[in-house]
C-alpha cells in the first residue's frame, strides 16, 4: 500500500460547512442524490453488478456552495467513520505533483474548482492516474467545477472521460428567498441576530453570491464582537460599504 503524502496540506475545514447549513431547496434533489453516492461508502458490494460509481461530477456558477457541499459531504463521511480529505485546486496548483500519491488510500478525496487544472497537462495526468488508482482501491472521488466536463476547456480527453463515469449535477443559483434564509442561519450560528432589514440591505448592496456573503458575516461577526455593537443598517455601512 502507498504511503499517504507527507506534504502539506490545508486540510482545515470550516465547522460551520454542513449539510444543514446548505440551505437551498432548488438543490435539494442534488444534495439527495449526493448523500445516497455517500451512503454507498457504507454498502459496498463484491458483486459488479451492484457496484455504484466511485465518482461524482457537480458543477455550477461560482458562489453557490459547490466548496460548501464538499466540505459537508468531509463532515458526513466522518460520522460514518470514513477518512477524507479536501482540496482546492488552487492550492493543488501550488504544490508539488507529489502530495497526489497515496491519496487513493483516503475513502472521499475531494477537488474543488477542476476547471482550475485546464491548462496544466501535468496536473491533468496526475488527476487522471489519481482518479485511477481511488476506483482499483474502491474508494470514492468528489469534484467540483464551473461548467459540464465537456466544457471545461481539460485538454486530456481520458480526464474529461473521467469525469463522466459517475454520477454528474448541476447546482442551481440560490434566489433571494434561499440566499436571505442561509444568511440568517448561519448568523444564528454565529450568536448573531440579524433583522429582515438587514439582510436585505445586504443583499441589496453586497455582491450577491453566497461565498461574498458569507465573508461579509464573518466581518460583521469580529467587527460586532470588537466593537461591542449589534449589527445594524448603520454599522453594515461602517464596516462593509466604505471598505
Amino acid at each position: 500500500m502507498a504511503e499517504f503524502s507527507q506534504l502539506t496540506l490545508s486540510v482545515q475545514l470550516p465547522d460551520d460547512e454542513t449539510f444543514e447549513s446548505y440551505k437551498s431547496e432548488s438543490n435539494g434533489v442534488v444534495v439527495a442524490q449526493l448523500k445516497q453516492f455517500l451512503n454507498n461508502m457504507q454498502n459496498e458490494s463484491n458483486d459488479v453488478h451492484m457496484k455504484k460509481p466511485n465518482s461524482f461530477y457537480m458543477f455550477g456558477l461560482s458562489g453557490i456552495g459547490k466548496s460548501h457541499l464538499l466540505h459537508a459531504s468531509s463532515a458526513y463521511v466522518a460520522k460514518m467513520d470514513k477518512t477524507s480529505v479536501c482540496l482546492s485546486c488552487s492550492e493543488l496548483k501550488t504544490l508539488p505533483i507529489e502530495v497526489l500519491n497515496g491519496l487513493e488510500n483516503i475513502n472521499l478525496i475531494c477537488l474543488d474548482d477542476i476547471q482550475l487544472i485546464a491548462g496544466d497537462e501535468l496536473l491533468q495526468q496526475a488527476v487522471f492516474d489519481l482518479y485511477n488508482r481511488v476506483v482499483e482501491q474502491n474508494n470514492f472521488l468528489l469534484i467540483s467545477g464551473d461548467h459540464t466536463a465537456q466544457q471545461l476547456c481539460i485538454t486530456l480527453p481520458d480526464l474529461v472521460s473521467r469525469l463522466l463515469w459517475g454520477y454528474t449535477e448541476q447546482l442551481k443559483p440560490l434566489n433571494e428567498q434561499e440566499k436571505s434564509y442561509a444568511i440568517k442561519f448561519r448568523a444564528s450560528q454565529r450568536g448573531l441576530v440579524l433583522t429582515d432589514d438587514v439582510i436585505k440591505f445586504l443583499l441589496n448592496h453586497l455582491n450577491r453570491d453566497m461565498k461574498s456573503l458569507i465573508t461579509s458575516l464573518d466581518l460583521l461577526d469580529n467587527a460586532s464582537m470588537s466593537h461591542k455593537r449589534k449589527i445594524t443598517i448603520p454599522f453594515v455601512k461602517e464596516i462593509l460599504i466604505n471598505v
